[in-house]
């Protein structure tokens, strides 16, 4: 039996690296997974302010949360961001001169549990300007996973119907104004993605049906302030 060469050794080394490496990429994802199947036991207090850092598939950008303003919403972020509930997320809803809009899962398990999750409103202390980040929501006490950020100091019309921002965009504002923008606004109003759709099937529904959306790539907690 001949003895393999150095370079083959070195290259069945690095084969066995990579192999490792996506396993652990692997547990991880899965790990995140089970935790995020468990909306009650993600409830850690938020730090009095931190900043989340979105890497997506047009670049990155940062999010600066003040608890203050809004500690329900803040909180809730922070344990999604944490626990990665927002990565491989898509930008659904991209309204020109309006918002953009992400937070539903491209895994139809965890939106099936999450979408019963809601959390208590927060009394709206900041106004929707432009680079303000509010949580969506749909009536009093429904919010849970979805948030947008402002385009247009238009928005503070949204101040009195109980959106309140809990942080703003302060890097990357070149990066969120630049999210394709081409499919336009969901049904009734405009023929993009249907939010239900995107509830009951995930990414699977988007990728078919809207491939140029942009999303998001990995979100992390970067910087903490005290708790």
């Amino acid at each position: 039996m001949r003895w393999m060469s150095r370079s083959c050794w070195t290259v069945l080394f690095l084969l066995c690296a990579v192999v490792l490496g996506l396993a652990v990429e692997q547990a991880e994802v899965q790990s995140n997974n089970e935790k995020l199947m468990n909306p009650a036991a993600l409830t850690e207090k938020a730090p009095d302010t931190f900043q989340a850092k979105f890497d997506t598939s047009k670049g990155s950008f940062v999010i600066q949360v003040r608890r203050a303003w809004a500690p329900y919403g803040a909180d809730r972020f922070y344990n999604l961001v944490k626990n990665g509930f927002y990565d491989n997320c898509k930008f659904f809803r991209m309204v020109q001169y309006f918002m953009v809009q992400w937070g539903i899962n491209g895994d139809p398990k965890l939106n099936a549990v999450w979408s019963r999750a809601t959390i208590p409103d927060d009394p709206v202390k900041q106004s929707n300007r432009k680079g303000y980040v509010s949580f969506a929501m749909g009536g009093k006490n429904t919010r849970t996973t979805q948030i947008f950020v402002n385009f247009d100091d238009a928005n503070i019309q949204l101040d009195g119907l109980g959106f309140a921002p809990f942080g703003t965009v302060v890097k990357g504002v070149d990066i969120v104004n630049g999210l394709f923008a081409g499919y336009g606004d969901g049904p009734p109003e405009g023929k993009g993605p249907d939010q239900n759709r995107i509830q009951a099937e995930g990414n699977a529904y988007l990728e078919k049906n809207f491939p140029k959306l942009d999303y998001i790539k990995s979100a992390t907690i970067i910087s903490e302030g005290k708790k």
